[in-house]
């Protein structure tokens, strides 16, 4: 069996379509974990949710033997409550985010390293870690890690719209990563300019600067169009398969990181993995929440 640990943010989501859907579930950090139960992986998770979220969180996650739960912290509160609206005019979503749960405190995630095959960070909130705390477990780490930079691109405010800002600190946080991941809204946050999406050689020069801090292999999606791959040796598109009747999007980024980092872990190279993290996030577009993105996973 291969064992992933996981570090993020479980949220509360509300989420808005212009053509008048609306829905709350939770999310965050277990969609990842889903897929990696639904396929028989262990999964150590480490995060802090809101005592609000507790009954609905051990609801959805009863089902998921190969889950380890000594790095679930609980804290008083509603935890990390979202809003968050798509619309076929908005280039991203947008985010408001409620209420947010502190930083992760390191001594819960320590203990639990060893012995793993593969270590995610995915910003769900941007509020997650701090670096210097990052920077510790990074160095306890001996196994391969993956970033997903996602919400560490939002301004880092609560109760109002959060927009994309720059972030310069993105190298303080990779530094040491083996994959890294992005869209191609938060590429430009990580370039600087996030007021427009880069051009192919921009994210190229983005790239490069990720192999220089010891990134293997970056990982930029693009929506319908697929995903851009680049290694130090090699650029490649890979489109995305088609996708069924899109029901909720929410996710899908956290589904493609999943499969493909178990393809990377299990040996596979990283455009082939990159196809397999496509594939299945392609399925979970027809799918709503949590529950089904495990069911979905354990049926393919």
């Amino acid at each position: 069996m291969t064992e992933f640990g996981l570090i993020g943010t479980i949220t509360s989501d509300r989420i808005v379509y212009d053509d008048g859907r609306s829905f709350g579930m939770i999310g965050g950090v277990l969609y990842q974990a889903a897929v990696w139960c639904g396929r028989g992986d262990g999964v150590r998770l480490f995060t802090a949710c809101g005592e609000d979220l507790r009954t609905g969180v051990e609801d959805l996650i009863a089902p998921w033997p190969t889950l380890r739960r000594g790095g679930l912290r609980y804290v008083p509160g509603p935890g990390n409550v979202v809003e968050l609206r798509y619309g076929e005019a908005l280039k991203e979503r947008e985010e408001v985010l409620r209420s947010a749960v502190p930083p992760l405190d390191p001594g819960s995630v320590l203990p639990g390293l060893a012995g793993l095959d593969g270590l995610l960070l995915v910003f769900n909130s941007g509020f997650d870690l701090r670096l210097e705390d990052w920077r510790t477990i990074r160095a306890a780490a001996v196994c391969p890690v993956w970033i997903d930079i996602h919400s560490h691109s939002l301004a880092k405010i609560v109760g109002a719209h959060r927009d994309y800002v720059a972030i310069p600190e993105w190298r303080d946080w990779v530094r040491g990563a083996d994959y890294l991941q992005a869209n191609r809204q938060e590429a430009a946050c990580m370039l600087g300019r996030p007021e427009r999406w880069p051009e192919r050689d921009e994210i190229e020069s983005l790239a490069g600067e990720a192999f220089g801090l010891g990134v293997r292999a970056m990982f930029v999606t693009m929506g319908k169009e697929g995903v851009l791959v680049l290694t130090p040796g090699e650029i490649r598109m890979i489109p995305s398969p088609q996708a069924q009747e899109a029901v909720d999007t929410t996710g899908c980024g956290d589904v493609f990181a999943a499969a493909a980092f178990k393809a990377l872990i299990a040996g596979v190279g990283a455009f082939a993995a990159t196809e397999a993290g496509a594939a299945l996030a392609s399925r979970a577009v027809s799918v709503k929440g949590i529950a089904e993105t495990f069911r979905l996973a354990r049926r393919t």
